[in-house]
């Protein structure tokens, strides 16, 4: 690569530092050859699939050599049916062993419970609920997955490439006979999505051909994709700061490693030459080859993501309404509002995701045993108790900070009392009961106080008088945030009888109590235990017209924000406009994803992804002047200026209803979301025909006036000029969380899952600017 230019160092093959290249192993790299599990795996096993105590088929499912991909295989199928019942185990949220998922429970009695699996997916695929033939053939399966995706997960960017082009390897090897004919690349370049022209593919071809019989073996065709993903964009990083061209010394990584913003000194570029350099010679000699370089720049150590960010870093012993509290809108739901299931897994995935604020529409059920749906619409029932039972086993998985539970109590007395015992029956210590020992019962504890507990928010008072004189005392949060009106009008619709509160359930209300707001002045004067729900167009008409009063407000007192009634698709609002506030249980539709779901998963991707994170010091304060309708100075203003060079791409996807020989035009957004006058976007232009390693060299700059709200999000698409750009992939990350100088961007997919190893390669600068007078 660099040997044209300068005479290679001593040690170093061809001035590479490449070794001699062996067939790639996945299960090797993955270490997991001589397990049992996995060997099961790839055997295969004879399972049945089952959808409803009436529909049960007989399935094969079978691991691919490829150490990640599961085929999940009819008898009577065609191909390509075949491919679209295969999953990746990158691509399963869990693993639940015995009758725990809706159609399993209601088999119970039918089935052997411990030949039982229900794999649950991330995003919106329907889980799959298996009958193995034994309880030995589950728990195969059951450690097997659970083993690949964590050692698929502490993989290298590096083993995740060599996975990458095995698995396309072995599709374009058409009579899999391990080698490759010309035709079989050109197929193999249409996967991978690259267009090359028909010469220059011929001739590296030609060139990897070395034993020149017309077909590439092996070896061959690793060479022939270690050509293609070659990347000149990082070569000339290299010899930019390479003092010889070949290698760089620890002095010249130091000089790197400070121009990146980070640790430069000689013992932090030593380490790293001991971590990721495979020459022995140059690890002798202190020395990086451009390998090593390519390898370090791939890591995770240099994300565009500080990682020092990805664990729990901030205080977590101040009051809960000092924290932006990740929340979920009909937890339950699987889809819409109207039609959709109701189900205990849109809660797995939700609190496998750090959520800490999961919503439960209750209502009376058969046999004195409550349910949760969206009341009078045609979504189906899941039993109060199965998703009580869920809660329990998920709560504290991913995040040990608390977890509220905001009920939508539409329940008789009677049934009340049944969910109040089976809260306390299920979640056990877990649940919380009373006030904390030693702390003042009308002031809020802190994330840190109450690690581990379940608080339940609903109403605790008797009654509420509506100005017709009437007593309304249902206890959901429609009702509470906007008072009798709103319960009027619902009754046009949703005609319901008022219904008393339980006093057993009220009990379990201890620092989360809905209340109706009424005004500024008075919610003041309530203690901070007091919380009140606002419709998204009451909440952005609030922070139009009284933005700092708001702010003040949620400064001592939670605030709920959920979706209009009106999103019948459960589409989702603009959760900016709502932090900006300072309103910390911001509610989104977790089950649909776009532009409103990343910026969540963006704004909770730092702490630790714990769920709670520490609102700025200026929105903190009660006595606060912050603004979020006008900030051209004052608390909160520290402009910056954002400097973003988009210089490449590497292994984007194709949209999946794209034809197996199209190539995408992708181009890239670069967006800042913050206050009003930090909101901006801007695009490269695109590129045809590549998404293998498409290059843009664009450069973009942002003022941000207030950095410590801001959200930075890359998004890449398939430019078409005759219909809707197509979406490819996306990242989403705090202003503070961003690090300076060149970072690859590992992007998501649409459902907020990895989408490796597809990244962008990005330069990034920050500069202070010039700081306006406070006001």
């Amino acid at each position: 690569m660099l040997g044209n230019k300068k005479k290679a160092a001593p040690g170093l093959k061809n001035g590479s530092g490449t070794p001699e290249l062996k067939a790639i192993d996945p299960l090797r790299n993955l270490g997991v050859q001589e397990d049992e599990d996995v060997k099961q795996m790839l055997r295969g096993s004879s399972m049945v699939k089952v959808r409803s105590p009436r529909w049960q088929k007989r399935r094969t499912l079978k691991l691919l050599e490829d150490g990640v991909t599961v085929w999940c295989q009819s008898h009577k199928t065609s191909s390509r049916a075949k491919e679209q019942q295969s999953f990746s185990i990158t691509e399963v949220e869990c693993i639940r062993e015995g009758c725990q998922s809706e159609t399993l429970r209601r088999m119970a009695d039918s089935v052997p419970e411990a030949s039982c699996l229900t794999v649950v997916f991330k995003g919106p695929r329907k889980s799959l609920d298996l009958l193995c033939h034994s309880r030995e053939e589950a728990q195969h399966w059951a450690r097997g997955i659970r083993k690949l995706q964590e050692r698929v997960q502490n993989m290298t960017q590096k083993e995740k490439l060599d996975h990458w082009i095995h698995a396309y390897l072995s599709r374009a090897d058409q009579n899999h006979d391990d080698k490759m004919s010309y035709e079989e690349v050109q197929t193999l370049l249409q996967m991978i999505n690259v267009d090359l022209s028909d010469q220059y593919a011929r001739c590296l071809f030609q060139k990897c051909d070395r034993s020149a019989d017309g077909r590439l073996d092996h070896g061959e065709i690793e060479v022939f994709c270690r050509e293609l993903l070659r990347r000149p964009e990082l070569d000339a990083v290299f010899i930019r700061y390479s003092a010889n061209g070949c290698v760089l010394s620890t002095v010249d990584l130091r000089d790197f490693l400070k121009d990146q913003g980070e640790d430069s000194s000689l013992v932090h570029a030593q380490s790293l030459i001991l971590t990721y350099e495979l020459n022995e010679w140059a690890q002798r000699n202190q020395f990086m080859t451009p390998n090593g370089f390519t390898m370090y720049m791939l890591s995770k150590e240099n994300c565009v993501f500080n990682p020092e960010h990805a664990v729990v870093h901030q205080d977590m012993k101040q009051p809960l309404a000092h924290y932006f509290v990740s929340s979920s809108h009909n937890t339950y739901l699987t889809k819409t509002q109207l039609t959709g299931d109701s189900s205990t897994e849109p809660y797995i995935r939700a609190l496998n995701h750090g959520c800490r604020c999961v919503e439960l529409d209750c209502w009376d059920g058969d046999k004195g045993e409550p349910v949760i749906y969206h009341g009078h619409t045609l979504t189906s029932k899941v039993p109060f108790v199965e998703v009580i039972e869920t809660i329990n086993e998920y709560a504290f998985k991913a995040s040990p900070y608390p977890l509220i539970l905001s009920l939508e109590n539409h329940c008789s007395v009677e049934q009340q009392a049944v969910m109040a015992q089976h809260l306390r029956s299920i979640l056990g210590e877990k649940l919380l009961r009373k006030p904390l020992d030693g702390l003042d019962p009308h002031t809020l504890p802190s994330p840190e106080d109450l690690k581990g507990k379940i608080l339940v928010k609903g109403k605790k008072e008797q009654a509420v008088e509506c100005s017709s004189g009437s007593s309304d005392i249902s206890s959901s949060d429609e009702e509470a945030e906007g008072g009798c009106r709103s319960r009027r009008e619902d009754k046009k619709a949703q005609p319901a009888s008022a219904s008393k509160l339980s006093p057993e359930l009220s009990e379990l209300v201890v620092y989360t109590r809905s209340v109706s707001f009424k005004s500024f002045e008075q919610a003041a004067k309530s203690p901070a235990t007091d919380m009140s729900s606002f419709s998204e167009s009451d909440a952005l008409r609030l922070i139009k017209d009284s933005g700092m009063h708001f702010v003040r407000h949620n400064s001592h007192q939670l605030s709920r924000i959920y979706p209009s009634g009106q999103r019948l698709q459960s589409s989702n609002y603009n959760p900016q406009e709502m932090w900006n506030a300072g309103c910390q249980i911001v509610a989104l539709n977790f089950q649909t994803p776009g532009e409103q779901m990343d910026l969540n998963h963006g704004r909770f991707r730092q702490n630790g992804q714990c769920g709670y994170i520490l609102k700025p010091p200026f929105m903190c304060r009660p006595d606060t002047t912050f603004n979020p309708e006008n900030v051209g100075g004052g608390p909160g203003h520290r402009p910056h200026l954002l400097t973003v060079r988009v210089i490449s791409a590497q292994q984007l996807p194709k949209p999946q209803w794209d034809k197996p020989s199209s190539i995408v035009d992708p181009q890239v957004w670069v967006e800042v979301h913050g206050v009003p006058i930090d909101n901006d976007k801007k695009k490269t232009h695109y590129v045809e025909n590549n998404g293998f390693n498409p290059r843009w060299d664009c450069t973009f700059n942002f003022t941000v006036h207030v950095p410590d709200l801001a959200l930075v999000r890359f998004m890449v698409e398939d430019y078409d000029y005759t219909s809707r750009n197509d979406f490819l992939g996306q990242c989403t990350l705090p202003f503070t969380s961003l690090r300076t100088g060149y970072r690859h961007v590992r992007l998501l997919k649409l459902d907020g899952s990895s989408l490796s190893p597809a990244s962008l390669f990005v330069h990034v600068k920050l500069t202070p600017c010039q700081r306006s007078p406070s006001k």
